[in-house]
């Protein structure tokens, strides 16, 4: 099946900008935005509270919400609005089983985020039934991903990084560049390819699942390469998340100490905080703000990673022998980048921090929306075969020996600065 490709075809990064400040013009104008109840302990509260008619006719708004949004990226980008009506809707319902699962007493108690499950599903359904070609080639996966990232950029206030002091952010520039630059020698050394590489060393030092998102969407990564890195983070988040915290208690770390070793080395946030309480107040507050630093590196990194990209594979440019001009550095540069760097400075700066209190919760909820439509598109488009073949085995090494630096080296840090 295909369907007719109508719109003004503008780049997809330039439409990711444009349709996420949609979405902040939008809250800040007053459009309610629903926050879904996904919480439920027992069958009881499942159909009482998620399977509620209240709850539904706010899972619906928010469906239409974002199937306007992915319609408007369609027609801007030139793809087949016909084959998104049939698509959409499905992802949209795979994905909020997702949510469901996820909001589970159990799974929330583990702290285990939605992209797990939605990713998960995705790869269940990708991979045992046979999809039609038209159906997968309709993923949006990558746009999703991307207006996402613009989204995260509202809840990167700078006042509040400067606020909780510098060591947290002297911490986080340390260990981003150290581990990120071991993880690449690594993965060199180990000649895993540079794509899978970058990936592999952003996710490992920055903050996880974003970092890989964003360094993807700057070197307009594989989706597979992407899916199988997101998959180590989510793996190994776990065990660290569990174990960490009674090893510092068993060896007496100091609770500063403690959070900022958890905050700079567990890769998604909700496991930071979620470890961060397992040891106390002061614990979970030092890594919040140690990994709330980290995440404001994002940006930065993405911007130097998309112009080193650019250099490095010049060669890859046809008619290019010399070293890429300006102009072609941004022609390359991602777009989102720009967003999310926009939306950081608009909430830290310029807006008032009631509309910022009023806003940030709603676009929160939306955010993660779209970060689990996009890994449910991930995994259906992927082959799960293909993320644990034999010769995916060197950088699963690679990111275990990358991690392990991870934990010794901002042990250390964390010492240090904080002991």
């Amino acid at each position: 099946m295909t369907g007719q490709k109508k719109g003004i075809s503008i780049t997809e990064d330039w439409t990711v900008v444009i349709l996420g400040f949609a979405l902040i013009f939008l809250a800040i104008a007053g459009l309610y935005f629903p926050v879904p109840a996904f919480k439920w302990s027992n069958t009881e509260q499942l159909f009482s509270n998620v399977f509620s008619g209240h709850n539904l006719s706010e899972i619906g708004v928010q469906f239409l919400i974002t199937f306007a949004i992915a319609l408007a990226g369609t027609w801007l980008t030139g793809r087949s609005i016909r084959n998104l009506l049939l698509v959409f809707p499905v992802v949209f319902l795979l994905t909020v089983i997702a949510l469901v699962i996820t909001g589970n007493k159990t799974m929330h108690e583990l702290n285990l985020e939605s992209v797990i499950f939605s990713l998960a599903i995705g790869l269940l359904i990708g991979n045992t039934m046979k999809l039609p070609n038209w159906f997968r080639e309709t993923l949006t996966t990558e746009m999703f991903v991307k207006i996402g990232l613009v989204l995260l950029g509202t809840s990167i206030i700078f006042s509040d990084v400067l606020k909780a002091g510098s060591k947290g952010l002297l911490q986080a520039v340390l260990v981003v560049l150290a581990v990120w630059y071991f993880a690449y020698w690594v993965c060199k050394k180990m000649k895993i390819d540079d794509e899978l590489g970058m990936m592999l060393s952003s996710a490992v030092s920055i903050c996880g699942v974003s970092a890989a998102i964003a360094t993807s969407g700057a070197i307009k990564g594989d989706p597979k390469k992407l899916s199988y890195v997101v998959s180590l983070v989510l793996i190994t988040a776990i065990p660290m998340m569990i174990f960490m915290p009674y090893i510092a208690l068993y060896f007496g770390f100091p609770e500063a100490v403690t959070g900022a070793w958890l905050g700079g080395t567990i890769d998604t946030t909700g496991a930071v905080v979620a470890s961060g309480t397992l040891v106390g107040e002061e614990a979970l507050k030092i890594s919040t703000i140690v990994k709330f630093s980290q995440n404001v590196l994002l940006g930065l990194a993405a911007f130097a990673i998309s112009v080193y990209w650019t250099y490095s594979k010049k060669s890859d440019i046809p008619g290019v022998d010399q070293k890429p001009t300006l102009g072609l550095i941004w022609e390359r540069f991602p777009k989102f980048v720009v967003g999310f760097v926009a939306a950081s400075l608009l909430f830290s700066f310029l807006l008032n921090a009631s509309v910022v209190s009023e806003v940030k919760a709603p676009l929160k909820n939306i955010q993660t929306l779209w970060f689990s439509l996009a890994f449910t598109s991930i995994g259906l488009e992927t082959n799960f075969r293909d993320l644990f073949q034999t010769n995916n085995r060197k950088p699963l090494y690679a990111f275990l020996i990358a991690q392990f630096f991870n934990i010794i080296f901002t042990l250390i840090i964390a010492m240090i600065l904080f002991g």
